[in-house]
């Protein structure tokens, strides 16, 4: 029982583990990767905007595990 338990627990930390990582990773793409790689190649403010927004988006559900 108390084997299972502390597998459980291990299993849950690492989940959350990589979903810290991926939100982190997701949220660093559109703060610095993404207006780096528009201005570029001379995307328009409004797209870059956009492109931002949907990342932050997919940062936040990865973090909160939905």
């Amino acid at each position: 029982m108390k084997q299972e338990l502390a597998n459980a627990t291990a299993s849950h930390q690492l989940g959350d583990t990589s979903s810290i990582l991926l939100g982190t990773g997701l949220a660093i793409v559109s703060m610095i990767i993404i207006p780096a790689f528009a201005s570029r190649i001379g995307l328009g403010d409004s797209l870059t905007g956009a492109l931002r927004i949907a990342l932050m988006k997919a940062s936040n559900k990865a973090i909160k595990g939905r």
